[in-house]
């Protein structure tokens, strides 16, 4: 059987792309430590408030350096809008949303995800540099979308 020469060209340009997209892929999902968000647990948007962690959002000590924050997004405001922690720190986001989609964007690190009424959204980050990070919702939310915002502030 005979390829022409273009052809077969091309398929090894095809076959280099796909190669070095998998690297990459691969760099960034364990070297780097890349996290996607999941589906950690589905609640009832109802009721979620009403008991368990989410009844009293904000930050939670585990053990020492490590943390958990529930985080509601509700229209157009996070609970806590503020959230303190010492340098050092792990923290894992528990977020979930009471009414309409929303997202939840913590600027300088890789924490972006979706957050769906009913689904509780999961990450962890590691906080080493002292600072302020903001966080805020990524996905528009109606006419008070741009006052949707919280910082995470990490101490020395």
């Amino acid at each position: 059987m005979h390829i022409d020469r273009y052809e077969r060209n091309w398929m090894r340009i095809g076959i280099i792309t796909l190669v070095v997209f998998a690297a990459f892929v691969f760099i960034a999902g364990f070297a780097l430590g890349f996290q996607v968000p999941g589906d950690y647990e589905r609640v009832n948007p109802q009721t979620v408030t009403e008991s368990g962690p989410f009844a009293d959002p904000g930050i939670r000590e585990i053990s020492p350096g490590t943390y958990e924050a529930y985080i509601i997004a509700r229209a157009w405001s996070f609970d806590p809008r503020e959230i303190t922690i010492p340098k050092g720190s792990k923290v894992t986001f528990y977020v979930t949303s009471v009414d309409v989609q929303h997202g939840f964007k913590l600027q300088g690190t890789n924490i972006n995800m979706m957050v769906v009424p009913g689904q509780v959204s999961k990450l962890t980050a590691v906080f080493d540099k002292p600072g302020t990070y903001d966080y805020l919702c990524t996905e528009f939310c109606g006419a008070g979308h741009a006052a949707m915002y919280g910082s995470l502030t990490v101490e020395q």
